[in-house]
């Protein structure tokens, strides 16, 4: 009789654990399908946009009806200018964009973790986009923001195309002669394009030599700058600044590309917080100024 109990038991105990099993299975199973429903676009219905970049990526894929919030940077293309404000790209209002109620926050790394945080906690879903430091990187994220608004095959297509213009201008330079290049993205302190950024790979694509530090570190300065005599200088800011920097260039005519007349001014969103797009228009750009002028 013992014996019969003890086999009920154990068969009782593989039942529950069956169960368990099944149980954990089951969640594990819902679980994923939830995420890949929230990678997949599923519910994304409203979105707020803490980058230039990722702003102007959402035009791109087409999803600018579901963008209810951007920063104050957020310019291109025109018609981001006119949505609602909830910030800049570093501090942003959390009560502006929790009255949004927006089902996802798409932020860079500039902003304020802090309020990052904030919004986590009051359980809004918030995706960051590092840094990209170079064009391979570019195209990943491009692809990962396609997977979360459901639209990775539209961005298949756009980077199709953005490859065919990027191995275009690297064919077109074969062979030529490679100026020696600094770009400019910061006066005070002085900041050039370094080795471990996407802006050395325009200007390596586009036939280029980057003299620029390297690493991640562009601070740098004119004593360094007077050294390198650069052949070209490209100054990636616009208006009075752009123009007040090359000026205090102008005061130095030991530098080749002051001698020669080779400073040259391009927008800062074409070349600082680019597109896969925009990364192609600055290449072909950058091609022609190093090559064809």
């Amino acid at each position: 009789m013992r014996g019969t109990f003890r086999k009920i038991g154990k068969m009782a105990h593989r039942g529950i654990l069956f169960a368990i099993s099944a149980l954990a299975v089951f969640c594990f199973s819902v679980n994923c399908f939830a995420q890949e429903e929230a990678k997949a676009g599923v519910g994304v219905n409203k979105i707020v946009s803490l980058g230039p970049s990722i702003t102007e990526e959402l035009y791109l894929l087409g999803v600018q009806d579901k963008l209810f919030g951007v920063t104050t940077y957020c310019q291109k293309p025109l018609p981001a200018a006119e949505k609602d404000k909830v910030g800049s790209t570093v501090e942003v209002n959390v009560e502006k964009i929790v009255s949004i109620r927006p089902d996802l926050v798409l932020a860079t790394s500039m902003v304020n973790p802090k309020s990052l945080e904030k919004l986590k906690e009051l359980g809004i879903k918030v995706v960051v986009f590092g840094a990209a430091e170079d064009f391979g990187h570019m195209r990943a994220q491009f692809l990962e923001l396609a997977d979360y608004l459901g639209e990775r095959g539209k961005a298949e297509k756009i980077l199709d195309e953005v490859g065919k213009r990027v191995e275009k201008v690297k064919d077109s330079v074969k062979g030529l002669p490679r100026p020696r290049v600094i770009v400019q993205a910061g006066a005070r302190p002085l900041w050039v394009a370094s080795g471990d950024s996407f802006i050395n790979d325009i200007i390596e694509m586009s036939g280029g030599e980057n003299i620029g530090p390297e690493g991640k570190n562009g601070i740098f300065s004119r004593e360094r700058v007077l050294e390198l005599d650069p052949d070209v200088i490209i100054i990636t800011t616009m208006g009075m600044v752009g123009e007040e920097e090359e000026f205090l260039w102008r005061k130095y005519p030991s530098i080749s590309a002051v001698r020669n007349n080779r400073i040259y001014i391009v927008d800062s969103y074409k070349f600082c917080s680019p597109t896969p797009v925009s990364f192609a228009e600055a290449l072909e750009e950058m091609a022609f100024i190093l090559h064809k002028k």
